[in-house]
């Protein structure tokens, strides 16, 4: 009896608590993988209801070991109450499922069975299946994003490591594609077509080479909307916010790493940027999902089906948001049924414009706190990125709109009257920048508007949006430098606040970069594709490392050297040039010194 008073037990668990843990954090990363290779087998390929039936029973099997796991963590801990608080959420998914296996026990009865036999659901065994995978792969989840605060005990450049993460979405994305149930291709997805695919909806670019409505089952259609979702707002922004969620912590160079992709100007701004980025896309993208489903109307083919409602408007909801412009329709949004449903254009316009603005601007704006403090001092303005993204795309979408409306009137507009044609140039103008949305066919428009589309695809959308493109800010600081040369000032001023050249220097470097990779990915596909029209293959260049996704009809029949070189721009286009440079540039050692002034002829 003495061996188990309390004061022998803690001094057993104070021997042996770090023996213990190493453990079992070990074999819980061993069941994770299992879990997701057997999530992986039984959705990604055909097999038996008997092997269905032995794939559970291991399933089950994993998540008693979590289950086991959580209460041994728990009896180890030397203040049990404290940590059952700081894993609430963790403990609240164990007890889902020992109250499930109590009511089998003691009531004789499953209590999740049960609850889709009241909801009138009959074959509720998928969806049993389903809960009970889901389950296990949020309890994986939390074992990912404890592990995620050690990326940066890796020595590596916090734009290096961007680069990596964005890497490894892909290429999970592309393995998941070519398994054989993600598609109604016989024998899966080729490996080219998958990478491709899997680029475009990670980098948020929507160009297809397959057609996303018929070529895809719906899980590979789920498999591209997850890709979607975490390419839109970041995985490494999702992994933060889940670690700061569980009460993990985010160290000083992790907390940095997020400010300098989210051009925060602290790391406080930063790390209280992560939960409102994450909110404000659900927020906004579950709107958007409920008004578009209210506005199908009469004419959509599966008006009868809500299932397939439901999924088709978070997908487009999603999908607008971050600017991918991946659609389920065959033809996009130009389908008969839709291509006149203005209401859902404009719903999609909305969404595509508050993706493109930016987290950094849509927090200045919209948070309850910034809102309060204006309303309390109005004199208090934007802050200057948050006004250059605003009036900047507000100037490029009027601009956009009354130029379309222009050049398209005796062309795609010419059987759209009134205000049709005004919502269609809109909505084309708005799409155009980042998001590659089509309500008109691309392939008919004159060449006036291919060229108006060109220039507004490079600029494309503001900083720290899920847009692509060299990015407003770069723009309008590239167009202050030009009027400010030609004024003879020497400083560079806007909204009251001086301009440093090192920013400047940034745009033009940004500028020049992507000026430069869209002439050699053009150079490249001229050489690779000698009997395609010149313009449809810059269009088609610019589309993709501006990661908008328009195309005037080509990319299905590019070669596979082509499909490389648009792969490679979407990749290099999402992740930034600019960050792209910082990663691969060595660092000075020193630049405090200055050489003798030089004078150069110039123009």
């Amino acid at each position: 009896m003495k061996f188990l008073s309390r004061e022998n037990w803690l001094l057993f668990l104070y021997q042996h608590k770090d023996q213990v843990l190493r453990v079992l954090r070990w074999l819980r990363v061993l069941a994770s993988i299992l879990a997701l290779a057997l999530f992986i087998y039984y959705y990604g390929f055909p097999h038996a209801a008997a092997t269905s039936k032995q794939l559970l029973t291991i399933t089950k099997g994993i998540f008693g070991f979590f289950v086991a796991s959580y209460v041994i963590r728990v009896g180890v801990s030397l203040q049990p109450w404290q940590y059952l608080r700081s894993t609430l959420f963790e403990g609240f998914l164990i007890l889902l499922l020992l109250i499930d296996i109590f009511s089998v026990f003691v009531f004789g009865f499953n209590a999740v069975e049960n609850l889709f036999l009241r909801l009138d659901i009959e074959n509720f065994t998928p969806l049993y299946i389903l809960s009970i995978q889901a389950y296990l792969l949020l309890l994986v989840g939390l074992e990912i994003t404890k592990v995620s605060t050690g990326i940066t005990r890796i020595r590596l450049k916090p734009a290096t490591t961007f680069i990596y993460s964005f890497l490894a979405l892909i290429l999970a994305g592309t393995g998941l594609l070519m398994l054989p149930e993600m598609t109604t291709h016989q024998g899966g997805m080729p490996f080219i077509d998958a990478l491709f695919t899997s680029v475009s909806a990670s980098c948020v670019t929507g160009l297809i080479v397959v057609d996303t409505a018929t070529y895809f089952t719906f899980k590979g259609q789920v498999v591209i909307l997850a890709l979607i979702q975490l390419g839109g707002i970041g995985i490494l922004t999702f992994a933060t916010f889940f670690a700061l969620f569980l009460k993990k912590g985010v160290g000083i160079s992790h907390q940095a790493m997020i400010r300098d992709f989210m051009a925060e100007e602290s790391l406080f701004n930063a790390k209280g940027m992560l939960a409102q980025i994450v909110l404000f896309t659900l927020l906004i993208e579950s709107i958007g999902a409920f008004l578009i489903y209210i506005l199908w109307d009469a004419n959509t083919p599966f008006l009868d089906d809500k299932g397939e409602l439901i999924f088709q408007s978070v997908f487009h909801s999603i999908s607008a948001f971050c600017n991918a412009g991946f659609s389920l329709f065959t033809n996009g949004l130009y389908e008969d049924w839709v291509r006149n449903a203005y209401l859902t254009h404009l719903v999609i316009a909305v969404l595509i414009i508050f993706g493109s603005l930016g987290f950094p601007a849509m927090r200045d704006i919209f948070s309850i706190r910034n809102i309060r403090v204006r309303l309390e001092a109005p004199w208090k303005k934007w802050k200057l990125s948050t006004r250059i993204a605003v009036w900047a795309s507000l100037a490029l979408i009027v601009f956009g709109t009354l130029v379309f409306k222009v050049t398209e009137a005796n062309h795609t507009l010419s059987q759209t009257d009134g205000l049709g044609s005004w919502v269609t140039a809109f909505f084309q103008s708005v799409t155009t920048r980042t998001a590659g949305f089509n309500t008109v066919d691309i392939s008919a428009l004159s060449v006036p508007t291919a060229i108006l589309f060109i220039f507004l695809m490079f600029i494309g959308a503001s900083s720290g949006s899920t847009g692509g493109g060299i990015k407003t800010s770069t723009f309008v600081l590239i167009f202050l430098a030009v009027i400010t040369t030609i004024r003879g000032k020497k400083s560079l001023e806007l909204g009251s606040r001086s301009i440093s050249f090192d920013l400047l220097n940034k745009a033009f470097t940004i500028f020049i970069f992507s000026a430069t990779y869209i002439l050699v990915g053009t150079f490249l596909l001229a050489y690779f594709e000698p009997k395609m029209n010149v313009l449809d293959l810059v269009f088609e260049q610019v589309s993709a490392f501006c990661t908008v996704g328009l195309s005037r009809g080509i990319t299905a029949d590019l070669s596979t050297a082509s499909k490389i070189v648009l792969i490679s721009s979407m990749y290099i286009g999402r992740i930034g040039t600019l960050t792209l440079a910082f990663a691969l540039a060595s660092r000075v050692e020193t630049t405090s010194y200055r050489y003798p002034k030089a004078h150069i002829l110039v123009g």
